[in-house]
């Protein structure tokens, strides 16, 4: 995974490495939301799909968050390894990473029909 925990006295645990694809990120925010993925896991499901789980819960925190600003050349690099993805067109949760609209959907939001 490229999350390295260690031992820090009583009840508690020091991150001292985080996945490098992620960059800079909340390492306890990461860490909790592994655990939680952790014990949600009910012992039925087999190791794969455990960790299947558990590397899509840490993919989320290396996403583009809604809000965050983008130049035009890192949005265009987005959309071709979109495009070059499979399944992209939604994400680990389900939920759709974009919409389409149509040029009358768009006149319409803009008062034009």
């Amino acid at each position: 995974l490229g999350l390295v925990i260690e031992p820090f006295g009583a009840g508690t645990v020091a991150v001292r490495e985080t996945p490098a694809i992620l960059g800079a990120t909340d390492a306890r925010a990461l860490l909790l939301d592994v655990l939680d993925e952790l014990a949600d896991q009910a012992e039925s499901r087999s190791v794969q799909e455990r960790i299947e789980a558990v590397l899509s819960r840490v993919a989320c925190h290396g996403s583009i968050r809604s809000g965050r600003r983008m130049q035009a050349d890192e949005m265009n690099a987005l959309l071709r390894q979109m495009e070059a993805t499979p399944h992209s067109g939604q994400c680990n949760h389900g939920r759709p990473t974009y919409v389409e609209l149509k040029l009358a959907d768009i006149e319409r939001l803009f008062g034009r029909r």
